[in-house]
């Protein structure tokens, strides 16, 4: 499975941001990719001021046009996160992504809100501005099952490991660690995740930009099921190219049976 993860600063309009998106695809991401993953928050600068003004309904301009590079592509798009305005009248943090044909084939809300106060470093809250999801997200392709987190969802390895349960060999993460926490966290953070659930993961997001408020860390990555690195970025834009054989992950699980050893008649984790 050939996958393209599109590192990339978000600009202050969204549409532009999705056109700078698109022109890196066109560029540098081979035709016959399967898999092309933008970042959290693609086109959208971040901060929580900005995510109800960003906002659009599921089925809006920007699920349209993305459904449409899906098409054009005839590859699943992974189509990083935007702010979505909820039928509810809510906003969320939520990741789209797209079959071959541009169908919307999963959708995940982001689950666990960004609120952090970090001494002499960073401090945010999305709950400012932003609602929690409410679901463990997999969904089925050619490939197999796959699963959906967005960004600070990956600190809870109980959604990794509900969705692994799931049966997901390959775990899709759109994100934007900061420069407090992403030298500190990213790398091990992903790749703790893909050892314990035993699968790809992949992180793809935001670079740095000059000027903004939040400073992306970058580095976007490709972690394997027994938490090896397959390849990182750093901290500018670009492509990352990565050629995976998913039955890695059925082979690890064979060799070091973690799902199948779990203790259930002492301890349980279960979907609410």
């Amino acid at each position: 499975m050939k996958i393209a993860q599109i590192q990339m600063s978000p600009l202050e309009g969204r549409f532009q941001s999705l056109e700078v998106a698109r022109q890196m695809i066109n560029e540098q991401v081979p035709q016959d990719t399967d898999l092309i993953a933008l970042p959290e928050m693609f086109a959208c600068p971040y901060q929580v001021k900005n995510f109800p003004q960003y906002a659009e309904t599921e089925g809006g301009e920007m699920w349209q046009l993305c459904s449409a590079i899906a098409k054009e592509r005839h590859c699943y798009f992974s189509a990083g996160s935007v702010p979505e305005a909820g039928e509810d009248g809510k906003v969320y943090n939520t990741a789209y992504v797209f079959g071959r044909d541009g169908s919307q084939i999963a959708k995940h809300r982001k689950v666990h809100l960004f609120d952090i106060n970090i001494k002499d470093g960073q401090h945010f809250r999305e709950s400012e501005t932003l609602t929690a999801g409410d679901s463990v997200t997999t969904f089925e392709t050619e490939f197999g099952t796959f699963g959906l987190a967005v960004c600070y969802d990956v600190r809870f390895p109980e959604l990794f490991r509900l969705m692994a349960l799931k049966g997901a060999r390959l775990i899709l993460v759109p994100a934007s660690f900061n420069m407090t926490t992403g030298p500190a966290h990213w790398e091990l953070t992903f790749r703790s995740q893909a050892m314990f659930s035993q699968a790809f993961v992949i992180a793809t997001a935001t670079s740095q930009a000059d000027g903004a408020s939040y400073r992306s860390y970058g580095h976007s990555l490709c972690a394997d099921p027994w938490g090896q690195m397959i390849a990182e970025l750093e901290d500018a834009p670009g492509v990352l190219l990565t050629d995976i054989d998913l039955s890695r992950a059925d082979e690890v699980r064979r060799q070091l049976p973690l799902l199948t050893g779990r203790r259930t008649d002492v301890y349980r984790l279960e979907e609410v």
